[in-house]
């Protein structure tokens, strides 16, 4: 279990995902999507996590969760070398939330860690940049039928 303070003076606590945590988790998850979502895919393209086939993934990831107080307020989840999962809540952005929870991931795959971030989510571009990932190859894929580019970005060692 990590303690961080952030900006505001909130102690921000970081810890092991417990079961307990699932319905929070996929709240976030479907509060923050919208935002990935903005500039890289038809807003039609959302749907909740629990409705889309990549659920299985999330489940099956090693997650870690950012608790205010007792409230998840973000979380990170990881498949082997790939951190696959990074979304806060927005009431709960700017606070450092995401960065801490992106060392943490990082910190749990070590090296040769990578990504895949929509092209037009630039904030998390730019995190991922100045954590040391540069982008190694780009793709065309779909998110529930509306069409996406996709940026796979690795950890430079």
């Amino acid at each position: 279990m990590e303690k961080f303070t952030n900006r505001e003076k909130q102690i921000i606590t970081y810890r092991n995902y417990k079961d307990k945590d699932w319905q929070s988790i996929c709240q976030i998850h479907d509060r923050a999507r919208p935002d990935e979502l903005k500039g890289s895919c038809d807003p039609r393209g959302f749907i909740p996590i629990e409705q889309d086939k990549e659920v299985e993934d999330l489940k099956r990831s090693k997650k870690f969760v950012a608790c205010e107080s007792e409230t998840v307020v973000g979380f990170v989840g990881v498949d082997e070398d790939y951190l696959a999962w990074l979304y806060v809540d927005p009431a709960h952005y700017g606070k450092g939330i995401r960065r801490e929870l992106l060392r943490i991931g990082i910190r749990e795959i070590g090296e040769g860690a990578w990504i895949i971030v929509l092209d037009g989510n630039k904030s998390a571009i730019a995190l991922y940049e100045s954590e040391g990932f540069r982008e190694f190859g780009r793709f065309n894929s779909e998110n529930n039928g509306c069409p996406v580019t996709c940026i796979k970005m690795k950890r430079a060692v």
